[in-house]
């Protein structure tokens, strides 16, 4: 089962200044609890009683509402600053400290009324807002703004930067102690996937090997008619149509399906990189594909050739907009069009993200392998949409992960080939193709249906400590 969380908890702190109308915190409250609810996002927030109102404004507040969070610290995913009135941006800042809480922080200011500028209304949060994000920087604690520097609470604008903060608070707290499963060798001809475990390690990130002898042991001791053998048979069947593969050939995938399902389970894997080629064809007539899509469709990515930091990257789009990521080379030009290419794999795109899925074989390995020794290839054609990829990188040369990330559509142009394929649009793509290959990035890259290229950025870039490039 996905590690992602779905369901998420925010702390809320409501700033506060006695010289300001302090009913504004009682209405920010009441505003609070209806938007949070509406988005089914869970809080923890002062009440009144606990402090004037419910607010925070004073040193003991800050320490009562940092108390709070601390008793419901392996909850909380984000903290969200809502700023009514000025504020007090000392007793905030001291609140999120006092907390110990390392998860990302949105700052809401409320905009003022033309109507409503008198002493007895008026918000000034425009400015409270500045002086709280400065407070916020001396104490080296990061943070997100609104898409505007002062919104409604009630509004439309500060909704969609709530469920933005929200996908990034996801991202966070996915890539905390992420486990990644290594399964086989790196295919000796593709010294462009290898990575650094031990910057991996850095960041939080553990890499656990398995060789491939080990699963072609425990296979042999699986029989035919195991009860673990007809459940996965059906997963793969019902993931694309497998009309045209041999009934042997389809109980040959189901063994490994058990067998890297259950190594993936009793070691707490969140995402795999498997060794596709040319072993698996060689000692089980098999491609893993269909698995790997499955796997994929499940939010437990997983990428060809070993390509660890593929399928980190993968797991972080996935764990970014809730969809499937897949993996994929940056394969071809489109005719003259220099603002396409073609994405392309032999067939391991998550079944959901495509137009009539269906397994069959691997027709370029299979002309060195036999295409007899592929079955189990996903070949399907990626839906159009909106589209952002992603990919993670370790440099040695530097000492650090860096990232890249965009936005652009899937087309649905015309495009005569086999396997899983993309036509995919980005703005300026030769400038990005550029800035890959100076930049030594792999010729792979992880995407999926979203729209979530700011969302990873920031989440990277500002919580996550990882230089994040994003092409625009």
């Amino acid at each position: 089962m996905s590690r992602i969380p779905k369901e998420l908890t925010f702390g809320v702190i409501i700033g506060n200044r006695g010289f300001f109308p302090s009913y504004l915190v009682a209405q920010a409250h009441e505003q609070a609890e209806a938007l949070f609810g509406k988005l089914g996002i869970k809080t923890i927030m002062l009440k009144d009683g606990e402090t004037h109102l419910g607010g925070v404004e004073t040193r003991q507040d800050a320490k009562v509402c940092a108390e709070l969070f601390r008793q419901h610290r392996d909850e909380i995913h984000g903290v969200v600053v809502l700023l009514p009135n000025f504020g007090d941006e000392k007793a905030v800042a001291e609140a999120i400290r006092l907390s110990g809480l390392k998860v990302p922080v949105l700052i809401q200011a409320e905009e003022d009324n033309l109507d409503k500028m008198g002493l007895a209304t008026r918000r000034d949060s425009f400015c409270g807002k500045i002086s709280l994000c400065n407070n916020l920087r001396q104490y080296n604690i990061p943070f997100t703004l609104t898409t505007q520097h002062v919104c409604a609470l009630s509004g439309e604008v500060f909704e969609q930067d709530l469920q933005r903060f929200a996908q990034i608070c996801r991202v966070v707290k996915s890539m905390q102690g992420v486990r990644i499963g290594a399964i086989g060798a790196r295919p000796a001809s593709f010294n462009t996937v290898r990575y650094s475990e031990k910057l991996l390690e850095k960041m939080g990130v553990a890499v656990e090997t398995l060789d491939l002898s080990e699963i072609f042991t425990r296979i042999k001791h699986i029989s035919d008619d195991d009860l673990r053998v007809h459940e996965k048979r059906g997963i793969l069947i019902e993931n694309a149509d497998a009309s045209g593969i041999p009934a042997d050939r389809l109980t040959q995938m189901a063994k490994l399906f058990v067998v890297i399902s259950e190594w993936v389970v009793a070691n707490d894997i969140d995402t795999t990189a498997i060794q596709c080629w040319t072993s698996l064809q060689e000692n089980l007539g098999i491609n893993v594909c269909s698995i790997m899509s499955v796997m994929s469709g499940q939010l437990m990515p997983s990428a060809c050739e070993v390509d660890v930091m593929g399928a980190l990257s993968m797991y972080a789009l996935a764990s970014a907009s809730l969809n499937p990521a897949s993996i994929a080379d940056w394969n071809n030009n489109f005719g003259d069009d220099r603002n396409k290419c073609v994405l392309f794999h032999c067939g391991n795109f998550a079944s959901s993200s495509l137009e009539s899925p269906s397994m069959g074989t691997a027709d370029i390995i299979g002309t060195t392998v036999g295409k007899e020794n592929t079955c189990g290839a996903v070949h399907g054609r990626l839906k159009s949409g909106p589209l952002t990829y992603f990919r993670l990188s370790s440099d040695d040369f530097t000492g650090e992960v860096k990232a890249y990330v965009g936005e652009g559509q899937s087309v649905d142009d015309p495009l005569d080939t086999v396997g899983c394929r993309a036509v995919i649009e980005v703005p300026h793509l030769e400038n990005l193709l550029a800035w890959i290959c100076n930049n030594g990035f792999e010729h792979h890259v992880a995407m999926n249906h979203s729209a979530t290229g700011v969302v990873l950025q920031e989440a990277f870039s500002k919580y996550l400590g990882v230089n994040c490039y994003q092409h625009r």
